[in-house]
């Protein structure tokens, strides 16, 4: 096994320059890792197994079996163990998502069986092997499908529409496109920078690779279709250049990588009694970085994550004669399942002159931010974009956050290469530890010269205990201990907050590992553990940091971010305590309102709403969709049927139309006694989405009415 650091040594992140263009190679580089991803575990493997499994393996479960999971089911060796491992499979499936019993595998069979029935009439193909078909199984039934088959200049296209599919860590509304190339045969998945608006035009003769000037012909024929032809996430725009977001394909990798990044592959292992089998690894196409993820408690007890993404490079546009890129900033945090707990989207706008831009080509850039989050076992994942240069950079780490009554508490040592003392001590801002700023790079490699730094908290300590504890620190190389200091916790005015200082001048270069042990009454309470390399440089070149400061963790700002942990945590009575108070601390907060009133809904206490929502739904307060639809829901729902018609007229003039709004619409017709109106507003809506079997239901008993 390699130690940390051959395993850094073998990855290597070096000094590269900063770049002023989008490199074609990561382009290449992702679109080959979405065609492997796309082709799922290797086929023709399974000839020998009998007939039943051999369709179980290469039929039904190709697009959600993990690559481990498939290497298991081959080395089994009687049809009992296979018996056994189909069971097991499902039922794992099953508790993942937060069912019990066969929902998982009905949805799947039903969805394989859609997809024979509706993609393989038109296809030489079994509809499953359609791309339709597996995207279909992969995701479900969409919100909504637009078929552009009756024209002339472009070709066949279907343009599916899903939300609320974060839990399998995708973005909250996205399209998936497919398209007959050329005109005839299967329909293909489409990739805005593979083929391009070019590829949905009919007899188009301009020039393949402009993309702006496809777009501005696609555009001529359909505005709607244009803009999904460069982008699949709603709302986010070509570059400058007109090339199309590297995101879509982004984001179609990670659909087909869906159903088995949301599997925990222990049983499988467990299964065949393998010690020694490797995870199958998360493979992104991204920027190559480096990240580091530390937890550090507020005095109130609300644990903050910091966490800072170090990548290989920097790439900048020039602008005048200044250097700029924006970095768009997707996070999420996950609980067990894969349920969403937490997500945030930020951007970071970096502006460089010229001589800093020649000081980054020797020098790395680290982005730094924190959020709060409560106690609970989760994984984070975050996703930094460069919008400037079409690269990605990417962090997923596991977290626990304690609980506050889990006794003596140590939280991870942060290892920094230089500490100062903050100004503004009272605003939080990442890897600040009380008023004092660490300095820490995520590779934590430190010259001969430097002092180390050594921040962490410890706490949780019973009353009277503190006189009677000592923090020991132990330095390690190669296993052995080679320097040990030891203090009492008496000796650190800032406690529960520690900072311990270094100097490196007589440490050999060399891999160290330290261990801070907190000594309660002379018995080892607890321990945390970090490594780090002494370089054989005298200096080293530090990075540039991107943070910002934020509010104190007291501030009302934190009420809606931790109320909405609540919530999806399921938390609800904790989550309506918190929102209250957010929302009487903050009642101009959109956010804080809108949090409140989805716990009202969850807690079926919708006559609260109207008196939490109704300001944010009038002039001069700007319009948000989610408000707007769900003031309208509850209105209808509390028998104000003219009240929701006019908040869904309103919110139809803002955001146009869809097939959820015009069902609202008819809804409060039907309420109001205005058969008529109702049924155009549904039977259009059966136009936008055919497959409404439930409305279409609505629709015949209205007309048997009459």
């Amino acid at each position: 096994m390699r130690t940390k650091k051959e395993k850094r040594a073998r990855t290597g992140f070096p000094n590269a320059p900063i770049h002023t263009r989008v490199l074609r190679l990561f382009r290449i580089c992702l679109l080959a890792a979405f065609a492997l991803a796309s082709a799922g575990p290797a086929a023709g493997q399974s000839d020998k197994l009998p007939s039943p499994y051999r369709l179980w393996l290469d039929e039904e479960v190709p697009y959600i079996i993990t690559p481990l999971e498939h290497e298991v089911f081959l080395k089994l060796q009687t049809n009992r163990e296979r018996d056994l491992f189909i069971e097991a499979f499902w039922k794992h499936r099953e508790s993942a998502s937060g069912g019990s019993g066969t929902a998982f595998k009905t949805e799947h069979d039903k969805r394989i069986a859609h997809t024979n029935r509706t993609y393989g009439r038109t296809s030489p193909l079994p509809g499953w092997k359609t791309d339709r078909g597996r995207i279909y199984i992969l995701l479900g039934e969409p919100q909504t499908i637009q078929k552009y088959d009756t024209r002339s200049d472009v070709y066949p296209t279907e343009v599916w529409f899903y939300q609320n599919k974060e839990s399998l860590g995708l973005p909250t509304g996205f399209y998936v496109v497919f398209f007959q190339e050329h005109g005839s045969g299967d329909y293909k998945l489409y990739s805005p920078s593979q083929n391009g608006p070019q590829a949905l035009i009919a007899n188009y003769f301009g020039n393949a690779v402009d993309y702006g000037r496809a777009y501005l012909a696609l555009r001529e024929i359909s505005p709607d279709l244009a803009d999904v032809s460069m982008s699949l996430i709603p709302g986010e725009s070509a570059s400058a250049m007109g090339r199309p977001p590297l995101s879509s394909d982004l984001l179609l990798q990670k659909i087909e990588a869906s159903p088995r990044k949301q599997v925990e592959e222990t049983y499988a292992r467990k299964f065949l009694e393998f010690k020694d089998v490797v995870d199958v690894e998360y493979s992104a196409n991204y920027l190559a970085s480096d990240s580091s993820v530390k937890l550090l408690r507020d005095p109130g007890g609300l644990y903050f994550v910091h966490y800072v993404v170090e990548p290989a490079r920097l790439s900048v546009e020039k602008i005048g004669d200044k250097y700029a890129a924006v970095l768009k900033i997707n996070g999420s945090v996950s609980g067990p399942g894969g349920k969403m707990i937490y997500q945030f989207d930020k951007t970071a706008s970096l502006s460089l002159t010229e001589d800093q831009v020649r000081d980054a080509g020797r020098m790395k850039f680290d982005f730094q931010d924190m959020f709060p989050l409560i106690p609970g076992t989760y994984r984070l994942s975050v996703l930094i974009k460069n919008e400037t240069s079409k690269e990605f950079a990417s962090l997923e780490e596991n977290l626990l956050v304690p609980g506050g009554s889990s006794g003596v508490q140590m939280t991870a040592p942060i290892l920094a290469y230089k500490t100062v003392r903050a100004e503004d001590a009272a605003r939080l801002k990442p890897f600040r530890l009380g008023a004092v700023q660490l300095y820490a790079q995520p590779n934590r490699t430190f010259a001969r010269t430097e002092t180390l730094s050594v921040g962490f908290q410890f706490f949780g300590l019973a009353s009277g205990q503190i006189n009677g504890t000592k923090i020991r620190y132990v330095f390690r190389r190669d296993g052995q201990a080679v320097r040990t200091k030891e203090r009492t916790l008496a000796e650190y005015p800032a406690f529960p907050d520690i900072l311990e200082e270094f100097p490196l001048a007589d440490f050999v270069p060399a891999h160290y590992a330290i261990e801070v042990t907190g000594v309660v009454d002379g018995r080892d309470a607890v321990t945390a553990k970090e490594e780090f390399d002494i370089s054989q440089q005298t200096a080293l070149p530090r990075p540039w940091f991107y943070s910002k400061l934020m509010p104190p963790a007291s501030d009302p700002y934190y009420g809606p971010i931790i109320g909405g942990q609540l919530f999806r945590a399921g938390r609800l009575a904790e989550a309506r305590a918190m929102l209250e108070q957010a929302n009487g601390r903050q009642p101009d907060s959109p956010e804080a309102a809108l949090a409140l009133a989805q716990v009202y809904r969850a807690l079926n206490e919708e006559a609260r709403i109207p008196a939490v929502l109704d300001r944010f739904v009038s002039p001069p307060q700007p319009p948000i969709y989610e408000i707007y639809v769900l003031s309208a829901d509850v209105r209808l729902k509390l028998g104000q049927a003219d009240r929701a018609l006019e908040l869904y007229d309103r919110t139809i003039a803002q955001f146009g139309v869809n097939a959820p709004l015009l069902n609202g619409l008819g809804d409060c017709r039907a309420a109001l006694g205005r058969s008529k109106e109702a049924l155009a507003a549904w039977e259009q809506s059966l136009k936008i989405d055919p497959r409404q079997p439930d409305l279409q239901k609505k629709i015949e008993a209205l007309k048997d009415k009459k």
